[in-house]
């Protein structure tokens, strides 16, 4: 029998402990903070040309497939060919939820899906990411005529373009697109937290962070909106927090002369 050196049993030894923390899921337990910091990290890469295609080897497919997801964002963005979430964040397998529609609008399925995310999974960011040249909000803008099944799918993205239009009511087509995208995402994530008292009510109780973000087809670089600006009206007061009295105080009585 051959003997083995200690340099090599030293070796397999730190290979076999190394391997579970290689495979490891990013989550659970994950804090919304440090998620967005990973997709952070991972948008820098994939701009610079230095992307680092965790979580896609053989190890992880079979790790996913036993333990199951644990992923670190559900990230709703359009069906757009040129827009893959995993490889624009530079994430793996089970790494991102990914629901995907035309216009990232989010309507009855788009919303079921990322209450399964924030509900089941437990995700700690929900991202709504449009991007820049969307054909959806174009054909909104041009008022296109459209076959029935697509005039009903784009159909929440009327809101935001007439929005768009009452800020920019003189600008050229190129600029009404470009702000009509950015309200775009607003108008998902505010129909998103107004149709679903879950996903609301895990943002009112910070458990889940909601966040905007825009993607160039050029640059490949993601914009980082945040929170929307409207955030603290349509999620509410937090649970356990003390509700305002609506009653009105009684008027001091005036003095005797």
């Amino acid at each position: 029998m051959k003997r083995i050196s200690l340099a090599t049993l030293i070796l397999i030894v730190a290979a076999a402990l190394a391997a579970p923390a290689l495979a490891a899921p990013v989550a659970p337990g994950i804090s919304a903070d440090e998620a967005m910091r990973v997709l952070k990290a991972g948008n820098a890469r994939y701009v610079e040309g230095k992307p680092q295609h965790p979580h896609q080897d053989r190890a992880r497919r079979a790790l996913t497939a036993a333990q199951g997801q644990h992923p670190l964002a559900t990230i709703l963005t359009c069906s757009d060919s040129r827009v893959p979430a995993e490889i624009i964040f530079d994430q793996g397998i089970g790494d991102i939820f990914v629901v995907r529609v035309a216009g990232n609008v989010a309507a009855t399925d788009e919303i079921a899906s990322t209450e399964y995310a924030v509900d089941h999974l437990a995700v700690p960011v929900v991202m709504v990411l449009g991007h820049s040249q969307c054909g959806a909000v174009t054909a909104v803008i041009d008022n296109a005529k459209l076959p029935p099944n697509i005039a009903s799918l784009v159909a929440p993205i009327k809101p935001a373009v007439d929005k768009a239009r009452e800020a920019n009511p003189q600008a050229a087509k190129d600029v009404l697109l470009k702000a009509a995208i950015t309200d775009n995402v607003w108008q998902a994530i505010d129909d998103m937290l107004r149709q679903s008292p879950i996903i609301r009510e895990k943002v009112r109780d910070n458990q889940v962070q909601a966040v905007g973000a825009l993607y160039d087809l050029d640059s490949g670089q993601v914009q980082w909106l945040g929170p929307h600006p409207d955030q603290a009206k349509l999620v509410g007061a937090k649970k356990g927090a003390p509700a305002k009295s609506g009653k009105k105080g009684k008027k001091p009585k005036k003095s005797e002369e």
